[in-house]
């Protein structure tokens, strides 16, 4: 369970939290306070660790190097992504910082898996939920959410998001939770069972315990800050690689040492932003790598039929990754494990990647990136 770190440093008055103008009995408060951390808490401890599943790599040349591919499978928790983590830090996190009271509005500038997971804990609590997002979201993405009791609230471009979720935080009293400055924040990256503590874990008995590298996308930034600062925390030899799609700020900036701004939107769903979030901490990060939409979307076909269900986008991107990681340590004669996210699942994008309609619309072809694919299917190599 992930633990909040109220007395950060780094922290600041969150925006859109003064509720000055609605005071409260100070006892009262905090019974409310205590028993909705107890209700979160509880929700945890009904919940099993998510698994960590072994991808079934070709025996015909990885026996010769003996490598091994590792999902930790993040749609096993009951919103069904890996953001079911960062929700609940971010809840407890307000919570213990006396942002969040009862009948707070709850506002998050996310059109994805976050503010699915946001809207569950939000309903436990009995507190209204407002997710800020672009006109073009999904209506698989929309319903999701609002199955949740969550509303949904709409901007023209997804650069307005962040200026619209703090103006509604403002004129409700309410608090904006804001993911993207603090999932870095609101995660114990010490362990506390974070998503680091249980792939070392879980990786206990295999062959190669610890890993050559551990391979994340950016999103908001937070997981890879919590696995960076954890690796460094229990000196452990493992790298860390941030995965990034096109259109995407992060991968550029980590390269060019600068904050650099898209103009364009990410074309895949969780990962991929215009800037560079202030959770994402390049200092922790050992290799970034730029992957065409083109070949994540046809790495989650590819994960998808190995598998026998299908999973999102950015578990595609994940994967091509971890794919030429792989294919280099083949390459090298170098044995050992890679590990990378399951984030979610690919039935919310039915519609969407794995719609070849919907492709042709875009401007995305898997067929361009699927002979990389079968390549490393076929010898370990990587075009």
């Amino acid at each position: 369970m992930s633990a909040p770190d109220p007395w950060s440093n780094r922290s600041s008055r969150p925006r859109g939290s003064d509720r000055s103008s609605r005071p409260r009995c100070h006892l009262q408060s905090r019974i409310w306070v205590d028993n909705a951390v107890r209700l979160i808490e509880a929700d945890a401890r009904r919940s099993a660790d998510t698994h960590l599943l072994r991808y079934p790599l070709p025996s015909r040349w990885c026996s010769e190097v003996d490598v091994a591919l590792y999902l930790k499978d993040e749609t096993t928790h009951i919103t069904g992504s890996l953001k079911h983590r960062l929700a609940r830090s971010l809840f407890l996190y307000a919570l213990c910082n006396g942002w969040i009271d009862e009948g707070t509005t709850v506002i998050e500038a996310s059109s994805g898996s976050t503010a699915v997971s946001e809207a569950y804990f939000a309903a436990m609590l009995g507190l209204p939920f407002i997710a800020v997002m672009p006109e073009s979201t999904s209506a698989s993405k929309i319903a999701l959410i609002e199955s949740q009791g969550g509303r949904c609230h709409f901007v023209k471009r997804s650069a307005e998001v962040y200026a619209e979720a703090q103006r509604l935080a403002e004129q409700t009293g309410g608090h904006y939770l804001d993911q993207f400055t603090n999932a870095e924040r609101a995660t114990d990256w010490r362990g506390n069972n974070n998503i680091a503590e249980s792939i070392f874990e879980q990786l206990g008995e295999e062959t190669h315990p610890v890993p050559e590298w551990i391979v994340v996308g950016a999103g908001t930034g937070g997981t890879s800050a919590t696995i960076g600062r954890y690796l460094r925390y229990r000196r452990y030899p493992t790298r860390l690689c941030v995965v990034d799609p096109e259109n995407s700020a992060f991968y550029p900036s980590y390269q060019q040492g600068v904050d650099v701004v898209i103009d364009a939107s990410s074309r895949i769903e969780g990962i991929g932003r215009p800037r560079v979030e202030p959770s994402f901490l390049p200092g922790v990060v050992d290799r970034m790598v730029s992957v065409p939409d083109s070949g994540s979307v046809a790495a989650a076909h590819h994960v998808s039929r190995v598998l026998g269900r299908r999973v999102g986008p950015s578990t595609g991107t994940n994967v091509w990754g971890a794919f030429g990681l792989l294919a280099e340590m083949v390459a090298e004669g170098r044995s050992g494990s890679v590990v990378t996210l399951l984030a979610d699942s690919g039935d919310r994008y039915i519609d969407t990647y794995f719609c070849d309609e919907w492709l042709s619309s875009q401007g995305i072809d898997p067929s361009e990136s699927a002979g990389s694919l079968a390549e490393f299917e076929r010898s370990g190599r990587w075009v």
